[in-house]
C-alpha cells in the first residue's frame, strides 16, 4: 500500500515513484526472497511523504516451455496394435515412439534394444541341431514349404543345403537339421503402466500371432515348432526341421502386455481401443490424444527404461495427418510441422527443395537405400536375337565402365547425395569387400585404349568405331548398340542421356529406347530384359541384408522353361557360381559367410557383368532447429531414434 499527498506537489511525487521502485528492488535483493514490510521515507519539499510498501516475494523462474515436435505424416494410421497387420508407413512412424525395438535394423546390421544381445551362432545362443524325423512329422521341404513328411517329399538331410544333395523321403526315418535360438530380455524394461516386461509377454504375443484371427504374415509362426519361456527373462525359439534361416536372430515375437490383455481373444484384441488407439507400449512415448482425421499427440512415458539418461528429450510429439508431399512441404515452410517423413516421396520436388535448403528454410535429410541402379550388359542374348558379340570380351566391359562418368551422374541426377559403389552392395554394408574390389575411375583415355587393344578402331574417322579382327565379330561391324530403359523411370532416362554422351566420346554410338515397365520386366521370351533381347539395360535391383550375388549365377540365366531367372545378362563363370553358392549356404556370423561373399564381389568387380551406377535415396525434410534427426539406410522409419530428437 502507498500513502501520498494529493496537493499540487503531486507531479514531483510522480517522479519519485521510480526512485521508490529502485529502492524496493534493492531491498528485495539485499533481504532475499522472504516477504517483509519495507518502509521508506522520501523527503520532497515542501512536505514529507511517507511511503509504506509490502513487496511481493521474488518471482520464481517460469518453467521452460514444453518441447513439442510436430511430424507431418502422409495419411492416418489404421491401427497402433503391434499385431494388427498394418502395412501403412504412418503406422510405422508412430509405432517407433511407442515400441522401442525390440531389435533395430540400422545400416544393414541388427542391434538389440530391449534384448541383452542379438543371438549368434558364434556366441552359442543360436545352434543348429541334428534331429531324427519320421513320417507324419511337420518339416520344411527343399522348396521351403511347410508340410507333413510323407513318401516322395524332397528334403535336405543333415549337412545338405542345395538342390543337388536333396533326397526324397522313402518312409524310413532320416536325420535333418533344425535351429534353436535363445533370446534374453533386458531386466530393466517396463510397460508404460510400470509393470515389468518379461518373457511371458513375448510368449503371450506368440500365442496371439499363432491364432488364425490375427492378420499379417504367418511365415515365422508356421515354421516354429516351439516358443517358450525358460525363465522370467529368456525365451527359446525352436524351428521345424529343415528350416535353417540366415535371419534366425529375428525369430523373436515382439511382446504384448500379458497382464493387461490376458483373457481377451485375438479377435477381440483387433477391435479394442486399448490395442488399436491407446496401446500399452514400452517406448519413450505414450498416446495422449487421437483426433481422428487430424492428429495424434504423444507424451513422455514416465516408465521408459532409458529415462535415467534424460530420454526422451522431447515432452510431446504431435503427428499431423496430411494428403501428400505438396501439403507436407507447405506445412513445413509455414512452420506448422518440423519434420516431413520420407513416404511423402519428395523426389519430384527435389529441385525446389534443394533451393529452399540453400536459403536456409528447410533441411533435406537423405540416406542411400537398398535400391541399386546399374546397367546390365547383354553378354549372352538368346540365339534368335541376332547381334554382334559386343560384350563377350571382358576388356570391352572394362573399357565402357571407364568411359562413363558415374560421379557426374550422381552429381546431376541425385544432387551429389549418393555414392558410386564398386559392387552390388553399398559401401556401408558390413559385407562390402572394400579395398579388395577393383575400382574403375572415370578414365576415357584408358577406355579408348582398351577398345583399340580389342580391335575396335575408328579408321574412317566418322566418330563410331568398327571391328577390326575382333574375335567373333564380322570385320567392319560398327559399335552401335541400344540402351533400354523403363519409360516409368524419369531419372533412368536422364542417366541414359548422360551415358549416351559419354560413350559417344569413346566412339560408341548408343540409341535410347524406352518401354513401359510392364513390358520391360515381363517374363521371357516376350519381355526384352528377361527374354535376353537387349544390348544394354538400365535397371534397379532391390536387395535385403543378404548380398544378391545370385543375380549373376549361371543357374539364374532366364531360358526356355525358366524365363523368370534373375540373371538376364547371360554372364556365366564357374568360379563365381561356386563362391556365390557357398556364400548363400553359409550362415551369417560365420567366417565362411563373410569370405565367400567377399570373393564373389571381387570377381564381379573384375569381370563386370553390370555397371554399378549409384544407390537410390530415401529423403525426408526437417526445419532448421531440429536436432539429431538422421536417416538410416535400413531403418523402418526415420524416427528410429525418436527418443534422441530435440529442438534448438
Amino acid at each position: 500500500m502507498m500513502l501520498y499527498s494529493t496537493s499540487k506537489e503531486g507531479e514531483m511525487l510522480h517522479q519519485w515513484r521510480y526512485l521508490f521502485a529502485a529502492f524496493a528492488a534493492a531491498a528485495l535483493l539485499l533481504t532475499g526472497c522472504a516477504p517483509q514490510i519495507v518502509t521508506i521515507t522520501v523527503t520532497a519539499p515542501p512536505e514529507t511523504v511517507v511511503v509504506t510498501a509490502t513487496p511481493s516475494p521474488s518471482p520464481t523462474a517460469a518453467p521452460p516451455e514444453p518441447k513439442v515436435l510436430t511430424v507431418c505424416l502422409v495419411g492416418e494410421p489404421d491401427t497402433l496394435y503391434l499385431y494388427g497387420g498394418s502395412r501403412m508407413a504412418a503406422t510405422r512412424h508412430v509405432m517407433e515412439a511407442l515400441y522401442d525395438g525390440p531389435i533395430d535394423h540400422l545400416n544393414y546390421t541388427y542391434q538389440p534394444v530391449i534384448l541383452q544381445k542379438v543371438p549368434s551362432i558364434a556366441d552359442g545362443d543360436a545352434v543348429t541341431r541334428t534331429v531324427r524325423v519320421r513320417e507324419g512329422d511337420r518339416v520344411v521341404d527343399a522348396a521351403g514349404k511347410v508340410l507333413t513328411l510323407m513318401e516322395g517329399v524332397l528334403v535336405y538331410p543333415t549337412g545338405c543345403y542345395a538342390e543337388e544333395c536333396a533326397v526324397e523321403f522313402e518312409g524310413e526315418p532320416l536325420w535333418m537339421e533344425r535351429m534353436e535360438v535363445t533370446f534374453a530380455l533386458r531386466e530393466d524394461v517396463a510397460w508404460a503402466d510400470g509393470e515389468p516386461l518379461t518373457a511371458a509377454d513375448s510368449v503371450f504375443a506368440f500365442q496371439v500371432a499363432s491364432d488364425l484371427a490375427t492378420p499379417g504374415s504367418r511365415y515365422l509362426v508356421e515354421r516354429t515348432a516351439r516358443y517358450r519361456a525358460l525363465d522370467q527373462w529368456r525365451v527359446k525359439w525352436v524351428g521345424l526341421p529343415g528350416f535353417v534361416t540366415p535371419t534366425y536372430f529375428l525369430n523373436f515375437f515382439a511382446p504384448l502386455p500379458h497382464h493387461q490383455l490376458e483373457g481377451r481373444s485375438p479377435a477381440e484384441l483387433l477391435l479394442a481401443d486399448e490395442t488399436r488407439r491407446y496401446p500399452l507400449g514400452w517406448g519413450p512415448f505414450i498416446v495422449e490424444e487421437w483426433v481422428q482425421g487430424d492428429h495424434v499427440t504423444l507424451s513422455r512415458n514416465p516408465h521408459y527404461f532409458r529415462a535415467a539418461e534424460g530420454l526422451p528429450y522431447l515432452d510431446q510429439v504431435v503427428f499431423k495427418f496430411t494428403s501428400g508431399a505438396p501439403e507436407v512441404i507447405a506445412r513445413l515452410l509455414s512452420g506448422e510441422c518440423d519434420i516431413g517423413t520420407q513416404d511423402a516421396e519428395f523426389g519430384p520436388f527435389m529441385p525446389l527443395l534443394v533451393q529452399t535448403e540453400q536459403h536456409g528454410l528447410l533441411e533435406v535429410v537423405s540416406a542411400t537405400n537398398n535400391g541399386w541402379e546399374h546397367i546390365d550388359f547383354g553378354i549372352d542374348p538368346v540365339p534368335d536375337y541376332r547381334r554382334a558379340d559386343f560384350f563377350g570380351d571382358v576388356r570391352v566391359r572394362q573399357a565402357i565402365v571407364q568411359c562413363i562418368d558415374r560421379q557426374a551422374i550422381v552429381d546431376e541426377v541425385i544432387y551429389g547425395r549418393s555414392v558410386v559403389p564398386d559392387s552390388y552392395l553399398p559401401p556401408e554394408h558390413p559385407l562390402y569387400a572394400g579395398d579388395d574390389l577393383v575400382h574403375w575411375n572415370y578414365d576415357p583415355m584408358a577406355g579408348r585404349a582398351l577398345l583399340e587393344e580389342v580391335g575396335w578402331l575408328d579408321e574412317d574417322e566418322d566418330g563410331v568405331r568398327e571391328a577390326h579382327r575382333v574375335q567373333g565379330v564380322r570385320s567392319g561391324t560398327r559399335f552401335e548398340v541400344t540402351l533400354l530403359t523403363s519409360s516409368d523411370n524419369v531419372i533412368g532416362q536422364q542417366v541414359a542421356r548422360i551415358v549416351k554422351a559419354n560413350l559417344a566420346d569413346c566412339g560408341i554410338r548408343v540409341n535410347l529406347e524406352t518401354r513401359p515397365s510392364w513390358e520391360f520386366f515381363a517374363d521371357g521370351p516376350e519381355g526384352p530384359l528377361f527374354g535376353r533381347r537387349f544390348d544394354l539395360a538400365e535397371t534397379t535391383w532391390w536387395f535385403d541384408d543378404v548380398p544378391p550375388c545370385e543375380h549373376y549365377m549361371s543357374s539364374e540365366i532366364p531360358d526356355k522353361g525358366r524365363w523368370y531367372g534373375g540373371n538376364p545378362t547371360g554372364y556365366s563363370n564357374p568360379d563365381y557360381d561356386a563362391v556365390c553358392q557357398a556364400a548363400l549356404r553359409a550362415l551369417p556370423g560365420t567366417p565362411e559367410h563373410e569370405e565367400y561373399h567377399r570373393q564373389a564381389q571381387v570377381i564381379f568387380s573384375e569381370e563386370l557383368p553390370a555397371i554399378p551406377l549409384f544407390l537410390w535415396l530415401r529423403v525426408a525434410l526437417a526445419r532448421p532447429g531440429v536436432l539429431n534427426f538422421a536417416l538410416d539406410s535400413t531403418a523402418q522409419s526415420e524416427l528410429w531414434n525418436i527418443e534422441m530428437l530435440d529442438l534448438r
